[in-house]
């Protein structure tokens, strides 16, 4: 397996981290809120959640890469620090720009 080419660039909006994964009103959210609520992320803090993302897209190898209507996307699988202390296993989709 390969890892993300210029994982050092990637970048974690504000807006996804605060909108969408921590945002339990959000209608596409599937339970990503809970699952970060419960291991200590908090959207007063979100860049603990988006400096996680970050380092697991820097240490992780790309899982699958596919195609879409937006761009190649990558999915990786790895685990994330978080302020709870445990280390989970997460998958996270990846745009490669």
């Amino acid at each position: 397996m390969m890892n993300l080419p210029n994982a050092h660039l990637a970048v974690v909006e504000e807006e996804m981290v605060c909108c969408y994964l921590l945002n339990p009103a959000h209608p596409d959210n599937g339970g990503e809120t809970e699952f970060f609520v419960a291991r200590g992320f908090q959207i007063e803090h979100w860049g603990a959640l988006a400096t996680a993302l970050r380092e697991l897209v820097g240490s992780s190898p790309v899982a699958k890469s596919m195609a879409s209507a937006h761009g190649a996307k990558r999915i990786l699988d790895g685990r994330i620090g978080t302020p709870s202390g445990k280390k989970p296993w997460v998958r996270t989709l990846c745009e490669a720009g």
